[in-house]
């Protein structure tokens, strides 16, 4: 959803250019735009293929914990498992159909590596999982697949099970960083970088989930997310506010700022969640329509609220 987000920013941007006399500008704003645009789009594609793993890697090691799991295997893929090699199991996912929603096809398969006699829902449990040529696209857009290879390390800081919220436990938060290394349709490669923290509560029987970037570099703190995009530019991904996700709102961001930062392009965009249709904050258990955009692009600034997908 944040990810899809910007990719109305870079939307917005267009209709921009479109009010600048000065050709010169014009033509820089629009390479600038499309520069967000790709990057949006690009950033939308990587986190949705790879956040479903993050979830299979979850249900897998939830099932293993020898304790209750309300998920089941992931959809059109085989789980596997080798003999102990010293003091470590190893499981392999192998992906080839649909995942569970019919809205992504998947091939390649996911390595995870745990320590023997430690158990996903106990506290300080780490596993470490490897994609190997994880072959992805969204069905409406077969000629977008990207193919995914590096490794994340996933801790459980907390201990537990999201079932056991808040029966047994207040919350349950999760840790995780790592690299992906990316190549797009057009044989590009890039490397990104990532470092997150998700914490789950429970609020009148529905999960909420908060999400803070972890991540530091080049002086800019709280990254989610950064790297360089397929046009050699250095982004930064920041979450300068806790990222609120109320599942009775359909996982929309209720609350929370983010901002996405391109420095050598001079542009940015700061988005804010949390709006409803009349552009005021929600309050209570209210759920957003909106979200607002101010947005910078070589000096060029503005506000705008526009509508969640």
């Amino acid at each position: 959803m944040i990810k899809l987000s910007l990719f109305l920013i870079g939307v917005l941007a267009i209709s921009v250019t479109g009010c600048k006399k000065d050709n010169s500008s014009t033509t820089q704003t629009t390479a600038n735009t499309n520069s967000l645009q790709n990057q949006s789009t690009d950033e939308t594609r990587v986190s949705q293929a790879s956040d479903e793993v993050t979830n299979d890697v979850n249900i897998v090691m939830s099932g293993q914990s020898g304790m209750k799991s309300t998920e089941g295997i992931p959809c059109n893929a085989n789980l596997d498992s080798t003999a102990v090699i010293n003091d470590t199991m190893t499981y392999y996912i192998t992906y080839n159909g649909l995942n569970c929603n019919g809205h992504l096809f998947r091939t390649g398969q996911v390595q995870i590596k745990r320590r023997v006699n430690t158990w996903w829902h106990q506290a300080g449990t780490t596993i470490i999982y490897s994609f190997i040529n994880y072959h992805v696209y969204h069905v409406l857009h077969p000629e977008k697949a990207i193919t995914i290879n590096g490794t994340r390390t996933y801790e459980n800081v907390s201990g537990g099970l999201l079932f056991m919220v808040p029966q047994y436990i207040d919350s349950v938060t999760h840790k995780e960083w790592g690299y992906m290394n990316i190549t797009f349709e057009d044989s590009t490669h890039r490397t990104w970088h990532f470092y997150r923290q998700l914490t789950y509560t429970r609020v009148n029987q529905q999960l909420v989930l908060q999400i803070a970037g972890l991540g530091a570099a080049d002086g800019y703190s709280n990254l989610v997310i950064w790297g360089v995009n397929r046009n050699s530019e250095q982004f930064y991904d920041q979450i300068l506010q806790t990222n609120v996700f109320k599942q009775h709102c359909d996982w929309d961001p209720c609350s929370g700022i983010r901002k996405i930062m391109i420095p050598a392009g001079n542009k940015s965009a700061t988005l804010t969640y949390g709006y409803d249709s009349n552009n005021q904050l929600i309050t209570n258990d209210d759920c957003p329509t909106k979200f607002k955009v101010d947005y910078d692009i070589n000096g060029q600034i503005g506000t705008i609220y526009l509508l969640l997908p």
